[in-house]
């Protein structure tokens, strides 16, 4: 039987082709789906996560072990999606209408579904209108707009006015290296994350809220 500490030591050691491969052998041997997700990849990038916290981990580590998690959630995904495990919730991610950083929201997107929230990425310069339509399409709890520029910040209070301007039930969490707390309070947005770690726990939090 596979070991799920070795799924978990995998993720924090960004080995991509070694978590695909020990999920596919924990899946074939009958292990179920919810305790590799949960003591293998949820475990690891949570560890990456403290790492990064504490200044151990940067930016290259992080995007890295998100990509090994992610591979391991590709061979996970369809039985989840079978209802093996029940959803956490529905997120919307995108990047603010005038920016092409994508890595920051991808990472969020990736530990997202680690922790069981069903996400729709829909990309980069994404306008309000479009989030606003994508959350309906997908019955969204969460709406999360990502910005790196101060340029660009000025976006999401568009994304904010529009969702409630249609009336949706999705809350609208924000995050980006420019974003701040003060930010957030300023235009009306029920949540923000300084980083993907804390990003997970402030989601659950707006569901459950």
């Amino acid at each position: 039987m596979v070991a799920l500490t070795k799924i978990k030591d995998s993720v924090i050691a960004g080995e991509v082709d070694e978590v695909r491969d020990l999920v596919q052998k924990a899946v074939d041997e009958g292990q179920r789906v919810k305790k590799i997700m949960d003591e293998g990849l949820i475990a690891g990038i949570h560890i990456v996560g403290e790492k990064y916290d504490s200044g151990e981990f940067f930016l290259p580590e992080m995007v890295i072990a998100a990509s090994a998690m992610k591979e391991g959630l590709k061979v996970l995904n369809p039985l989840l999606k079978q209802g093996d495990v029940e959803s956490a919730g529905t997120v919307v991610l995108g990047t603010a209408q005038g920016d092409i950083h994508d890595i920051g929201k991808s990472i969020v997107g990736t530990m997202l579904e680690g922790a069981g929230f069903m996400v729709t990425n829909i990309g980069v310069d994404v306008g309000a209108e479009k989030f606003v339509e994508a959350a309906k399409e997908e019955n969204a709890d969460i709406i999360g707009v990502s910005a790196l520029l101060t340029t660009t910040m000025v976006k999401m209070e568009d994304v904010i006015k529009a969702v409630k301007g249609a009336g949706l039930k999705a809350k609208v969490m924000i995050g980006g290296a420019s974003v701040t707390q003060e930010f957030a309070d300023k235009i009306g947005a029920d949540g923000y994350a300084p980083d993907a770690p804390s990003a997970v726990g402030k989601a659950r939090e707006l569901v459950k809220g």
